[in-house]
């Protein structure tokens, strides 16, 4: 396989050879891709069936050679990131311990959120109805083997911005630095959302587990917005301790 694929061409931005994302139109969110020899693992999903449909077909102009993803990460459980799984049939999919009560308790509400935010309600509906439960469950760390020399790294660093917080760290070598998918964790097109299921006085913790695992020379790749740096990272962990009162 080309280890540097015409991400650009393909609708994604080059992180390095073999990763990349796409900021998805409606609310900037971000899905990530890291391609191994053997396998691929898409990180979030949009924001329904038509968006991971997507997102399916732009990956697998990367991967090649009739490839496909074969595993699914899903940062937290909320619509934007989440209603586009059933998208991505046969994958192995990844949360954090916890999500499945969420989705198997809360299906409605993930409709009715995605309805508030301007989702078609035909589109949430049907989404809702095929939600994909994740297979595996990461309660610490779980590393993933895609061949060909790549791993990467999922922590369950929450809870934070919700109940479920899971980042995906790809290491890094001679390709470029380490880069961490922060979930929604870190925002960079706007203020850090705190919704219902928010854990405000976990929040800065989480960032703390963050910055440990990527370092100081990671690229952060927030849930929405810009590629950012660990100076970004610390600034906003200030901003939302100030926010909620915690050290």
């Amino acid at each position: 396989m080309d280890v540097e694929p015409a991400w650009e061409a393909a609708g994604w931005e080059r992180l390095s050879p073999r990763v990349g994302r796409c900021r998805l139109p409606g609310w900037d969110c971000t899905a990530g891709l890291v391609v191994g020899e053997g396998a691929a693992l898409m990180i979030d999903a949009g924001s329904g069936l038509a968006e991971g449909a997507v997102l399916r077909t732009r990956a697998r102009e990367i991967v090649g050679g009739g490839r496909r993803v074969t595993h699914l990460a899903l940062t937290h459980p909320h619509f934007d990131h989440v209603l586009g799984a059933a998208a991505f049939a046969g994958v192995e999919v990844y949360g954090a311990v916890g999500i499945d009560t969420v989705f198997a308790r809360g299906a409605e509400e993930l409709r009715a959120d995605a309805v508030r935010h301007g989702v078609a309600p035909e589109a949430a509906a049907e989404a809702a109805d095929l939600l994909v439960h994740p297979r595996h469950l990461v309660s610490g760390e779980w590393t993933l083997d895609l061949g060909g020399g790549v791993q990467v790294l999922l922590a369950n660093v929450g809870p934070g911005h919700s109940g479920h917080d899971l980042v995906v760290l790809v290491p890094g070598g001679e390709e470029g630095p380490e880069i961490v998918f922060c979930g929604d964790l870190v925002e960079e097109s706007g203020e850090p959302q705190a919704g219902a299921d928010a854990v405000p006085a976990r929040w800065p913790a989480a960032l703390d587990r963050l910055l440990e695992l990527g370092g100081q020379d990671a690229r952060y790749v927030p849930g929405h917005g810009a590629v950012v740096d660990a100076a970004f990272v610390r600034a906003q962990r200030a901003t939302l301790a100030a926010r909620f009162g915690v050290s």
